[in-house]
């Protein structure tokens, strides 16, 4: 491995135009392709295997005249002044013509009018609401139908009355603009004080916009084939930027430390990927595996996460051991030059040209000179911060959780007012008579045995098809969308189907929104467990073939857990708890979004890894040079330190700027993973893990000879590729290309 990334950095290097002109003719195409190719990005949500998506494929093949459950919908929601009712002439008539407005205006399959189906408040008729059903789905929504919904509803408040707006067809879809480029200014920030040159400092970020950009660009191209979530391309961009900063940075710092020890150029590239290239190979594909491994949960649009950040990742890596080296080569020596008033070109791998010892080899002393108090204390603060996961709830945060300002929460206040918080939550029940004897009977039944359930308000007429085998009975319960009563109800409505089944030969199966919610929480927890085990799994063999090690990959894992506790508790705190909620712009807390926690573990536990490898990698390679254990922990992090806390503050910008944009999932998502950042690179990777190699001593290196005899030695410290070159030139090997 190192021997190939040595040749592969002195090609890069010295056929630098070539090498260059491939990957900007490969942006160039990638930005053509987006514009051409993309389509709207696809948001429809499908949880196979579950009764919820069990009951939407029974009504599209049952009830072929009704809108398909995956169209939009949308509800507006109407309000008297207050001393004054709907009912009222004047008033009823705005909410007619809104009504008659919606039924003409584009892609609208149905308008329901409240007068008719009820949806007026009693006793004071002054709150009221109409459903308005889509032909299409959210991506496939035009703008002309959407004006025309805000368009309707402006003119009933021209009109007097409040009308809010809630439903998929209200939602925009905003790409955080201007997120992105407050990671990056950061991390130029934190790039120039690392090495004190502009030039230094601007290469990782050229090389990570062109890598972003490239990937960025061929998933929104990939939005014309495929049905690609609008969210995929910003946890893409999100993850993308950040390691190919970090992974840039690992090298570019390797290339300065070469020259600075006196190589010429191109072997300096060569020797820079063949060490710290060969640490980012590792690093990125565990974090491709963790990602990759998303699919295991089998949920199509996580799959499609994963498998994008992976390909984002993936672009990283390559473009690091190719366009990197050719920009090095561009650079020359002057990547140690270009240096700011102030500043001093430093060698981020050495100490302080003033002989004094650097911050970093302080640190390491202090914690190699008391291991044990380190990790007790270190150990217990991260399990303090952990409790709160003691209290996780996961759900799929609705309208009730935005913000107070927003007409969708508008709307369900007013609806919550009006009717009750359950009118919001409101499950669709689907009997399944074909075959008996006696259908209506059935639904009869159905209805009986839910209307005899706690929570339940109200349970409208069975609607059946046509061929009157199949019925949708509507359920209303008292509590709203998240909560425990309301996800009791869907439990004991399905219990329920058992009974139904034995009295009448009939199946009754839940869905709707609040349905989806608990099944795909339940999909995520039945999850865990596998994925988990694949994913550590794999990336256990990937750092044992790394570290030739036992122990070492296992201290990683036990790391990585403890950093997902303190995370997870210190989320919990913040989102739930409200902890922070006004520093950060929460308006409501609620339920940890479903897909984070098994997202976050996929993640992170591959960004930790990049930290390890690098880190311990340079510990590794002292102690096989024949260093003491402490002493090489102790040199390791001392030539690690300053570039591995630079690449954790650099994504922990990028992470964090997300949090700026305020969409829920992002938002949680982006703190997450800067705070799991945090917890790993300073606590874990940097405080416990020296402190406990420190204890292990020679153990910490200990591999069973048969274990030895059958890896694979993958060199990923160079140590072959530094004896080959470092003989006398008429006894070296051939390991270079061609002069």
């Amino acid at each position: 491995m190192a021997t190939f990334l040595y040749r592969l950095g002195r090609f890069s290097y010295r056929r630098r135009g070539f090498v260059a002109l491939i990957w900007l003719a490969m942006f160039v195409l990638a930005g053509v392709g987006a514009s051409t190719l993309a389509d709207d990005p696809s948001d429809s949500f499908e949880i196979p295997g579950t009764e919820s998506q069990q009951a939407f494929d029974l009504l599209a093949e049952r009830f072929p005249e009704a809108p398909s459950a995956d169209n939009t919908a949308a509800r507006m929601v109407f309000a008297a002044p207050e001393g004054e009712s709907l009912a009222d002439p004047e008033n009823r008539a705005v909410v007619d013509e809104a009504i008659s407005t919606l039924s003409g205006a584009p892609q609208v399959a149905t308008v329901t009018d409240p007068f008719e189906t009820g949806t007026v408040s009693e006793p004071d008729n002054r709150i009221a609401f109409a459903d308005v059903d889509y032909s299409v789905q959210w991506g496939d929504l035009s703008e002309e139908a959407k004006d025309a919904l805000f368009d309707a509803a402006q003119e009933g408040r021209d009109a007097g009355l409040t009308v809010e707006l809630s439903g998929e067809a209200v939602e925009e879809w905003d790409a955080e603009a201007g997120s992105e480029l407050i990671g990056l200014g950061v991390a130029a920030v934190v790039l120039i004080i690392t090495f004190g040159s502009l030039v230094a400092a601007g290469l990782p970020l050229l090389n990570a916009i062109v890598g972003v950009g490239i990937a960025i660009s061929a998933i929104t191209a990939a939005t014309g084939f495929l049905d690609i979530g609008s969210d995929t391309s910003v946890l893409a961009m999100m993850l993308g930027l950040a390691v190919a900063i970090d992974y840039a940075l690992f090298i570019v710092s390797r290339y300065r430390h070469e020259l600075a020890i006196g190589r010429e150029g191109s072997e300096a590239a060569g020797r820079a990927l063949g060490t710290a290239g060969s640490a980012v190979v590792f690093a990125g594909l565990t974090v491709m595996i963790a990602l990759s491994g998303l699919g295991i949960v089998g949920i199509p649009m996580l799959t499609e996460m994963g498998l994008a950040a992976a390909f984002a990742v993936g672009i990283a890596v390559l473009i690091a051991l190719t366009f990197l080296p050719a920009l090095l080569g561009f650079a020359k020596h002057r990547v140690i030059g270009g240096r700011i008033p102030g500043l001093k070109a430093r060698d981020p791998e050495a100490d302080d040209a003033d002989g004094k010892p650097s911050l970093g080899k302080r640190w390491v002393g202090l914690v190699t000179r008391r291991p044990k108090t380190v990790v007790l204390v270190a150990v217990v603060g991260m399990l303090g911060l952990a409790a709160p996961v003691l209290d996780l709830r996961l759900g799929l945060p609705g309208e009730e959780s935005m913000s107070e300002d927003t007409t969708q929460r508008k709307a369900y206040d007013l609806v919550s007012e009006g009717f009750g918080e359950g009118f919001n939550s409101q499950l669709m029940v689907v009997v399944d008579a074909a075959g008996t004897e006696n259908p209506q009977g059935a639904f009869d039944g159905a209805v009986a045995e839910i209307e005899a359930l706690d929570d339940v308000v109200m349970v409208s007429p069975p609607m059946p098809n046509a061929a009157g085998d199949t019925a949708i009975i509507s359920v209303i319960p008292q509590s709203g969308p998240s909560s425990a009563e309301t996800e009791e109800l869907v439990d004991a409505i399905r219990d329920a189907s058992g009974g139904l089944e034995a009295g009448t030969g009939a199946t009754m199966v839940v869905t709707g929104n609040t349905a989806i919610v608990i099944d795909f929480s339940e999909k995520m927890s039945e999850a865990m467990a596998p994925y988990l085990g694949v994913v550590v799994g794999l990336s256990f063999i990937l750092l044992l073939l790394v570290f030739r090690s036992i122990l070492v990959p296992l201290k990683a894992a036990l790391g990585f857990l403890v950093t997902m506790g303190a995370t997870f508790g210190l989320i919990v705190a913040i989102f739930q708890w409200g902890w922070f909620a006004s520093l950060l712009g929460i308006d409501q807390t609620g339920p940890i979004i479903s897909m984070l926690p098994i997202f976050l573990i996929g993640v992170v536990f591959g960004l930790a890894m990049d930290y390890e490898v690098f880190l311990v990698t340079r510990m590794r390679e002292e102690y096989v040079h024949g260093a003491s254990p402490t002493a090489a922990v102790v040199t390791g992090f001392q030539h690690g330190s300053r570039v591995v806390t630079a690449a954790a503050i650099i994504m922990i910008s990028v992470f964090g700027a997300f949090v700026l944009g305020g969409e829920d999932f992002i938002m949680q998502v982006g703190l997450a993973l800067a705070v799991a950042v945090a917890f790993d690179a300073f606590v874990v990777r940097m405080t416990i893990v020296p402190a406990i190699l420190t204890l292990l001593g020679h153990r910490a290196w200990w591999l069973p000879r048969w274990l030895d005899r059958i890896l694979p030695n993958v060199d990923v410290e160079g140590e072959k590729l530094r004896t080959a070159l470092d003989k006398k030139p008429e006894d070296r090997e051939p390991v270079a290309v061609g002069s």
